[in-house]
């Protein structure tokens, strides 16, 4: 019976005592803008993103997520911005992100009304520096800074 508990406890802890996966996309629509969604348990501006679905590939995150929060499709993915790890980087969970910059385009408009309240294009010299969720700051400077990071 201990041998079966101690099966259980390691089974439980590899379930549930490891990060999750999720993506962060950095939408540039054909006039150079980027996109922001505006979070609404925070009311802050954020990247687009989320977890990656059980059985689902990051492309096929990133294309979900997209559509859901902005109704924006995805073009090209243009390059990887960064691998971001920090267990303090979502106060809700420990999770990994993967932040990729891709070329978008569609008409705004929100699906996922219950996490988005605004969706909207800034001009590069207009982003919300100093006012957005999570650690999407760092990840934006960097993509803007055209580093690539894993931290």
């Amino acid at each position: 019976m201990r041998r079966l508990w101690q099966f259980v406890q390691t089974v439980l802890g590899i379930i549930f005592r490891h990060p999750v996966l999720g993506t962060s996309i950095i939408p540039r629509l054909p006039d150079g803008t980027i996109v922001l969604v505006r979070r609404r348990d925070n009311g802050k501006w954020a990247l687009p993103g989320g977890m990656v679905d059980w059985g689902e590939d990051i492309p096929t995150a990133l294309r979900r997520e997209l559509a859901e929060e902005t109704g924006l499709e995805l073009v090209e993915t243009t390059r990887l911005v960064g691998i971001y790890s920090s267990p303090d980087r979502d106060p809700r969970i420990h999770s990994i992100c993967v932040a990729i910059a891709a070329d978008v385009r569609g008409k705004m408009q929100i699906h996922d009304t219950l996490e988005i309240m605004d969706v909207r294009a800034f001009e590069l010299t207009d982003l919300p520096l100093g006012h957005l969720s999570h650690d999407h700051e760092q990840q934006l400077l960097d993509y803007l800074n055209g580093t690539t990071r894993v931290a």
